[in-house]
């Protein structure tokens, strides 16, 4: 068949611009929408970027294209696309500003053991092993230009220091870790934004120097207060549920055992624990219809005063004072803000629920605390939100009327709804917890269905009541009948993470599909029209990029004291299953697998030989020599055609298309290789995250140098060594 002519091809694409172009007019109440996804984009860009720009840029960006709105004020082409520059400039700058503007010193190597002495500003009660924030430090041997802001120490015992106490104790602190494998979660880069410049464990007890004082600064009184209010709960209801009426009431989580952890992760429960919309608008409308009940108790006070509005700005306090209490995480703080604007809108008789609203708190999230967009509460939360209202804007007013028919109608409407609703924001956030965690609660809408009734209409209110009453030292009349339903939830969650199947494990999603994933979703829920149904085919291939994507054939740890090898069935197999446990894990959830493979283990397809120095294995065509010892390595140099040491290789290689040693490893960080019948492809964690405030280089590797030592060491060593 003859190919087209050009001009079809052109007028094809003319037809579709100018389809293109009406919708886009059609919509034009919904442009203003898209502002967070530009502020998201220009902070994206800032963070992917290899090395840091300079940091006259974004504002000069910014200056130039709010100058074109002057110049071009009558070009609607102009001005969408000047603003469109704008958002995405003001993104970058509020991102290199963050960056900049919370710099503090980083330990550049492991400290210790020595004396550590700081004041307590933070505090996790974690069954085994409790951790404690710690600043003002003194590190005897570090000026004050190399003292870290913060350091976080776990401690030996479960004795907890009181907060805003000076304490010292005998400890061994590291640099923050980079990330396992190249792509994998930057815990650098969490460190350098949370200002902790080191991580450690105690080898003694921690002894306390000076008494935590009477008064102190307001972040350190609310901290004290939160941990206070946190130990009042779980001696008053002892126990798993203690634990989880704790975390919802001030959000600490750091007591609730990992058994149950796990079954509310692995049962979709998990969203309960973390304090936002949900919990949120629970303490707003229990606190507001509570409120406006009693003041109509008073039929003076109802007919001449506004109750309705003194009801909202109630509970408006009340829910200030909530985010304030569970430490204002950004979920809480996406929470407060769309309640707030809700509870506002009350006080001036408007309507408040829609995506401009969501719109307006992403935004304000965005500029206050750029590096959000990077955590998956930041992209879960929204997600929900956002998936729910465009729903709701597009088919769930019609259901409206099920609200007045006869008590059974209205009771399987509210069932349906719950399910309706958890289906929704378990898609939404199941995309992202893809990305994040690699893992799908399968059976989360059966769980659901038992828990979120449960938790709205009987644990939260008794939470509330329990807050009341705490000032009379009567908070436990109100955690009793909340343990009640907490027995009931946490019983749920461990009876549905036990089914078979209950949890599947997903491969690592590149950071690419996670993008066309989030442009799909804000195109199928932003636009009205037809033509959102387009996003749908960003999804799609967002979702495609998980199995077209190759997984790497071989990962070796920064350090070296781990290797991997990818097995001709697709698992993966670890040179050790004992050693850099949290690395191996990582390792497997990005695999989607669940338990590790012994690599010395004979039986593996390409398996030739294993010994104390070396394993070799064949993969692909190619022999590949892992080795632990520098004995090793004058046979394996000889022989294989890639060679990955965890010592450093001095001498030449000449059999190897590819050599990684010890020096490669502790200049780039991790490695991933995949292994091509031509080319050997390697990406290296340094290389992936270049040269940023959070993760500077190292120095570059002398390999003169190194022959030069190594050439003087045989001199020294004679003939016949």
């Amino acid at each position: 068949m003859s190919p087209a002519p050009p001009g079809r091809f052109l007028s094809a694409a003319v037809f579709v611009l100018t389809a293109a172009g009406g919708s886009l007019a059609a919509e034009r109440g919904r442009w203003a929408l898209w502002a967070p996804a530009f502020l998201g984009a220009g902070i994206a860009v800032y963070f992917v970027l290899a090395r840091e720009s300079a940091i006259w840029i974004a504002p000069l960006i910014l200056f130039c294209a709010l100058g074109a709105l002057g110049v071009g004020r009558r070009s609607g082409t102009v001005i969408v696309g000047a603003l469109m520059t704008a958002a995405v400039a003001l993104g970058f700058a509020a991102a290199q500003y963050a960056a900049h503007g919370v710099a503090a010193p980083v330990l550049a190597k492991p400290y210790g053991p020595a004396l550590v002495t700081g004041r307590v500003v933070g505090v996790e009660a974690f069954a085994r092993k409790p951790r404690i924030l710690l600043d003002r430090l003194t590190l005897i041997g570090l000026s004050a230009a190399q003292t870290p802001a913060q350091v976080r120490i776990r401690l030996r015992g479960a004795d907890l220091p009181a907060m805003g106490s000076q304490i010292a104790v005998f400890a061994r602190l590291s640099p923050p870790s980079g990330p396992a494998a190249p792509g994998a979660f930057d815990f650098r880069r969490h460190a350098w934004f949370a200002r902790i410049g080191g991580y450690g464990y105690a080898l003694g007890a921690a002894r306390v120097q000076t008494a935590a004082p009477q008064a102190g600064t307001m972040g350190l009184w609310i901290t004290s207060a939160r941990q206070n209010i946190a130990t009042r709960v779980r001696e008053s209801a002892p126990g798993p549920s203690g634990a989880v009426a704790a975390a919802l009431i001030t959000g600490d989580r750091s007591a609730i055992p990992l058994a149950v952890m796990t079954a509310m992760r692995d049962s979709g429960l998990a969203h309960l624990l973390a304090i936002s919309g949900l919990h949120m608008g629970l303490v707003a409308a229990i606190l507001f219809f509570g409120l406006r009940a009693i003041f109509t108790c008073c039929e003076a006070v109802t007919l001449r005063y506004p109750i309705k509005k003194w009801a909202a700005g109630a509970a408006l306090c009340g829910a200030l004072g909530y985010m304030v209490l569970t430490g204002a995480t950004v979920p809480t703080q996406r929470a407060f803000l769309m309640t707030g604007l809700v509870l506002l809108a009350v006080m001036i008789d408007r309507t408040a629920i829609s995506l401009r609203l969501v719109a307006w708190a992403a935004a304000v999230i965005l500029l206050i605390a750029p590096q959000s967009l990077l955590g998956a509460s930041f992209q879960m939360s929204f997600a929900a939100v956002v998936a729910l209202i465009a729903v709701y804007e597009q088919g769930w007013r019609p259901l409206g009327g099920w609200f007045t028919g006869a008590a059974g109608r209205r009771a399987g409407f509210y069932i349906g709804g719950v399910a309706l609703t958890t289906i929704i924001a378990g898609v939404a956030t199941g995309l992202f917890a893809m990305y994040h965690f690699g893992r799908i609660a399968h059976f989360g809408l059966a769980a659901n269905l038992i828990a979120v009734p449960l938790t709205a209409l009987w644990i939260m209110p008794w939470a509330v009541v329990s807050m009341v009453l705490m000032p009379f030292g009567l908070e436990e009349f109100g955690l009793s009948p909340m343990r009640w339903g907490l027995d009931i939830v946490l019983s749920t969650a461990r009876q549905v993470a036990g089914w078979p199947g209950a949890v599947g494990l997903v491969p690592a999603m590149p950071a690419g599909g996670l993008a066309a994933i989030a442009m799909g979703g804000m195109w199928l829920c932003i636009w009205r029209r037809r033509w959102r149904y387009w996003g749908l085919l960003g999804i799609i291939a967002g979702l495609l990029s998980v199995p077209l994507t190759p997984a790497s054939d071989i990962l070796v740890s920064g350090d070296g004291r781990l290797m991997a090898v990818r097995m001709a069935d697709g698992a993966l197999a670890l040179s050790s299953t004992r050693r850099a446990k949290r690395v191996g894990r990582v390792w497997l959830n990005r695999a989607g697998q669940r338990d590790a493979l012994d690599l010395r283990q004979a039986g593996h397809e390409g398996y030739v030989g294993c010994d104390k120095l070396a394993c070799i294995y064949r993969l692909k065509d190619q022999l590949v020599a892992l080795v632990t010892d520098p004995r090793a390595l004058p046979e394996d140099c000889r022989r294989a055609d890639i060679v990955i040491s965890a010592v450093p290789v001095r001498g030449r290689c000449p059999a190897a298309r590819l050599v990684v040693d010890r020096f490669d490893l502790w200049h780039q960080g991790a490695h991933a290789i995949w292994l091509g019948a031509d080319a050997v492809r390697v990406e290296t964690v340094g290389g992936v995250a270049g040269n940023r405030p959070w993760s500077p280089p190292r120095p570059p590797r002398n390999r003169k140098k190194e022959k030069l030592s190594n050439a003087a060491s045989s001199r020294s060593a004679g003939p016949g060594s």
